[in-house]
């Protein structure tokens, strides 16, 4: 039986008496692509710091990587990579200050934090502008930088939360073959987005509505049961239709 990376069960994050996150029970075995749907202001970004341990669940339990998320959080946090919007880059630093900073903070030092950093180069096309500062690059480099940071440490468990957000379709295309590089060498991801296009490259995809963890299945299953003959697209709709929603741009 496949190991669990994430497993919670009723999570539940509330600020004052606007509920952000509600009852929301989640099962990802290791090594797999999950795709966290939904619009903004769903709860995406407040389900991933629940499972950080960067926020305190209000009612709920849930473990990441055999950690609770209450007890154990600095635990958690080493072994996971995190990728936020907004990209978290020192717009001041050069490329490889950033990997640099951002090793270190990971707990890498020397010639491991040096090899480390080179390779990610590479890897990610930055070499020749290893001397050029974060805030001068393209979104697509960018986001390819901020990828790179996340995953310095080899995490376990990476989150990325809507990464490619006002990135060209190109770069985005580009993003998702990493993501598949890195699941195939067994990291477990979380991706949260609001294109429906991503969502069919994720091996499972739940769909959040206002806090809600509403269905959660393969891209076939959902549209198989929800879907009416359509695509993602139309299993939105009909979920969130379904619980009284409006959905902008769906005019209904």
């Amino acid at each position: 039986m496949t190991p669990l990376a994430i497993a919670t069960r009723d999570l539940t994050r509330r600020f004052g008496d606007f509920t952000a996150v509600d009852r929301v029970s989640l099962a990802v075995e290791a090594g797999t692509v999950m795709g966290l749907l939904g619009p903004n202001g769903a709860g995406k970004t407040t389900l991933i710091r629940l499972l950080l341990g960067l926020l305190t669940p209000t009612a709920g339990e849930g473990q990441v990587l055999g950690h609770d998320l209450v007890r154990e959080p600095e635990a958690i946090r080493r072994k996971c990579g995190y990728m936020s919007q907004r990209f978290s880059l020192y717009g001041d630093l050069t490329v490889a200050e950033n990997l640099t900073f951002f090793g270190q903070v990971y707990g890498l030092t020397g010639p491991a934090l040096a090899e480390r950093r080179e390779e990610l180069l590479a890897w990610a096309g930055l070499g020749d502008l290893r001397h050029t500062p974060a805030g001068q690059l393209p979104g697509g480099l960018r986001q390819r930088l901020a990828f790179a940071c996340a995953i310095l440490h080899r995490p376990a468990l990476l989150f990325l939360d809507e990464p490619t957000a006002g990135v060209d379709p190109v770069s985005r295309r580009r993003f998702w073959d990493r993501i598949y590089s890195l699941a195939d060498q067994g990291t477990t991801v979380l991706v949260t987005t609001h294109y429906l296009e991503e969502a069919e490259y994720c091996d499972r995809v739940g769909i959040l509505l206002s806090g809600r963890l509403v269905a959660t299945g393969t891209p076939a299953d959902l549209r198989r049961e929800y879907g009416e003959g359509g695509g993602l697209d139309r299993v939105f709709l009909n979920l969130a239709q379904g619980r009284g929603e409006r959905v902008p741009g769906s005019g209904e």
